[in-house]
């Protein structure tokens, strides 16, 4: 298996035999190389990828990770996940070998990830994604065993405490914001229906029954390297039919009557995240209420919810929560007054049996 010229192009090629991964034997040829050096590294490497010879660079297993991952995941999943590992943690393990990174090697990284002063979020963040790829590499290609459990985690799972507004709050920052139709009728049907930002910029007119008063939810939008970009939505439990109230729908209905030959199938807001972003800061500035994240809309529209009695099941139901356990743990501590609310009750109940 030795490089030679082509004489058709003057470039080299290498002819190679190798097992596949179904142990079938192939022989092949890997033309186009600009010297025989180069010819010569790629087949080692190749050669390694088929054998899960964990000598590789972890940077060249990183090639096989993505190759593998990217026809199972969402376009913007896997953007978001090349992105924290190429920027957070190749430059640190890339021209290391794969077995011979050590969970002191992990510890170093993470105290560097620690002195950058990134959120706790996004530590934990970037840290499951360095242990997702070794349990990767234990499952699939049969390496010994994970760094990443030895070495610890590091950052938080969800952040100390959860910014919310109050139906009161956004009742002054939508005043801020009505002077643009658009941006009014987006973010009420934001906070009085708790979707999440995707799955609002894709909904159409035929999404909304206003018969039945409900409002159908079975896609999600993104802009991409300057694409429009609809996909399937978050979870199979995302896809659902939410109720609406009225002055929901008629605020919708007038939005939509303002829209000249608008369509069933048009979007029914279309803009992007970057639109709502910025009309979000405008409102915040007009209005003086605090500052929070457009995603927090989604948890104000939960937090509403338990504080008016709604149980977790419910409320997981109308969010699109996989588990109902996502709700209880990101959401019972927002208002703690339930809590105390219950104590009370329990207490009235065991002073009753007392009667």
């Amino acid at each position: 298996m030795k490089a030679e010229k082509d004489p058709k192009t003057g470039k080299w090629l290498i002819q190679y035999r190798y097992t596949d991964w179904q142990g079938v034997r192939k022989k092949s040829t890997k033309r186009g190389f600009s010297t025989k050096r180069e010819a010569e590294e790629w087949l080692r490497k190749f050669l390694m990828s088929q054998q899960s010879d964990f000598n590789m660079n972890f940077e060249d297993f990183i090639k096989l990770y993505y190759d593998d991952m990217k026809p199972r995941l969402r376009e913007h999943t896997m953007r978001t996940k090349k992105y924290i590992i190429d920027l957070k943690i190749l430059p640190f393990f890339g021209k290391k070998s794969v077995n011979s990174i050590t969970p002191a090697d992990i510890r170093k990284w993470q105290n560097e990830l620690m002195s950058q002063n990134y959120s706790q979020t996004y530590l934990r963040t970037i840290n499951n994604q360095l242990t997702a790829i070794f349990n990767y590499a234990v499952k699939y290609y049969d390496l010994k065993n994970n760094p990443c459990g030895k070495a610890g985690s590091i950052g938080k799972n969800k952040a100390d405490e959860m910014n919310f507004w109050t139906k009161e709050e956004f009742s002054k920052f939508v005043d801020g914001i009505m002077d643009k139709q658009l941006s009014y009728t987006a973010f009420m049907t934001l906070f009085w229906t708790g979707m999440r930002i995707g799955e609002l910029l894709a909904l159409t007119p035929a999404d909304i029954d206003f018969g039945d008063k409900t409002i159908s939810i079975s896609k999600s939008y993104q802009r991409i390297d300057c694409r429009d970009v609809i996909t399937p939505p978050k979870t199979p439990k995302s896809n659902r039919v939410i109720t609406v109230p009225d002055f929901l729908l008629a605020d919708l209905k007038d939005y939509m009557n303002s829209i000249y030959c608008l369509q069933s199938t048009d979007r029914l807001f279309p803009i992007t995240k970057y639109y709502m972003e910025h009309e979000i800061q405008r409102g915040i500035k007009n209005s003086g209420v605090k500052r929070i994240r457009i995603h927090d809309i989604r948890h104000s529209h939960c937090a509403m919810l338990l504080e008016m009695g709604i149980t977790p099941l419910e409320a997981a139901e109308r969010l699109g929560h996989e588990r109902v356990e996502t709700t209880l743990n990101t959401y019972a501590h927002l208002y703690p007054s339930k809590q105390k609310e219950l104590s009370n009750k329990l207490e009235k109940l065991y002073q009753e049996g007392l009667e």
